[in-house]
């Protein structure tokens, strides 16, 4: 059940790395870390997505410890153009930037090349051209293989393709998140570029494992999703409603309701690659085991007329992260 990714060979489902360090209140300790990055592997993962931005460098580091020893079994992701400066997140895709964050990457991951390097911000204040020439002279250099984007609209794509070919593209998508659906996941199938799906399990939503689902004010003060408006006050009640019927559908399905967003997922093309993140090696076993699971084509109809665009209330953005991204949306 392998699919390709510049043709390297890619297991259905990836491993986004980012809550090991980062974003979701205290990350777990190194040792929590490695169990479940040797369990991926163990699981057939192969496919290990990270960043600079993702704790600062830590994320980076923590792969390069983990995984040098095992660098040519796996494929290796990160992204530049987002990172920490003096503790704060910024946004710099000025081509100096992005040449030397890939080469402290480098150091940290403790490896020659990367296989995918994203664009992980488009940085409006350079031109596009700008960025991505950098990038391509990265791979002139033999530091990346190849190149990714993420979070851009589908004219976006389609410009910085006829560039230099585009080797993935990464947004959010899941049964809460459909704005893909609009142009760019019909534009990578065009192009014949892998759409990488991040935040599949609706950043813990739609794995029904979020803590105190009644209070999603108890989730830890640095936990990203407290700025997000579909986990607020305003909207998470309408949100919360719909989990009963998700769950029970999950139960139809014989799967767990993380399986049940991931088989989703991969049921809508075969250039689709979810890269859920886990700190738990339950939960990375669930997951992984969403590749077997075989949905009816009712109950697919009908998750996707449960959980959708319409359904769910609130933007999956704050007003400001919004006006970061170039994404299509509803």
């Amino acid at each position: 059940m392998k699919r390709s990714i510049n043709q390297h060979e890619i297991y259905p489902i990836g491993l986004g790395c980012m809550n090991l360090s980062h974003a979701y209140g205290v990350p777990p300790d190194k040792r929590q870390a490695e169990r479940v990055l040797l369990q991926a592997m163990d699981l057939g993962v192969n496919h290990f997505d990270t960043a600079a931005l993702y704790g600062f460098g830590k994320n980076e580091s923590l792969l390069g410890d983990l995984l040098k020893t095992h660098r040519q079994k796996i494929f290796l992701a990160s992204k530049c153009a987002m990172t920490g400066v003096d503790g704060k997140r910024v946004i710099d895709g000025r081509p100096e930037t992005l040449k030397k964050t890939c080469n402290e990457a480098l150091q940290r991951l403790q490896t020659d090349v990367i296989d995918l390097y994203y664009l992980h911000r488009w940085d409006k204040t350079v031109p596009l051209e700008d960025s991505v020439g950098a990038l391509v002279d990265l791979i002139d250099a033999g530091k990346i293989r190849s190149i990714g984007l993420s979070e851009v609209s589908a004219e976006t794509l389609r410009k910085v393709n006829s560039i230099h070919p585009v080797a993935a593209l990464q947004t959010e998508y899941s049964l809460w998140t459909r704005n893909p659906e609009i142009a760019v996941l019909e534009a990578c199938r065009e192009l014949n570029i892998a759409f990488v799906a991040f935040s599949p399990l609706g950043r813990g939503f739609l794995a029904n494992n979020l803590p105190a689902l009644e209070a999603i004010n108890r989730l830890e003060i640095n936990d990203l999703r407290r700025s997000m408006p579909r986990f607020q006050a305003e909207h998470w009640p309408n949100n919360v409603k719909l989990l009963t019927e998700y769950i029970e559908l999950a139960s139809e399905a014989n799967c767990t309701p993380a399986q049940l967003a991931l088989a989703w997922l991969l049921h809508q093309g075969d250039h689709i690659y979810p890269i859920p993140g886990t700190t738990n090696v339950a939960h990375l076993e669930q997951n992984c085991k969403a590749t077997e699971v075989k949905l009816s084509a009712d109950v697919i109809e009908r998750v996707e007329r449960l959980i959708n665009q319409d359904s769910i209330s609130g933007a999956r953005y704050n007003t400001a992260t919004q006006q970061e991204i170039n994404t299509e949306e509803f």
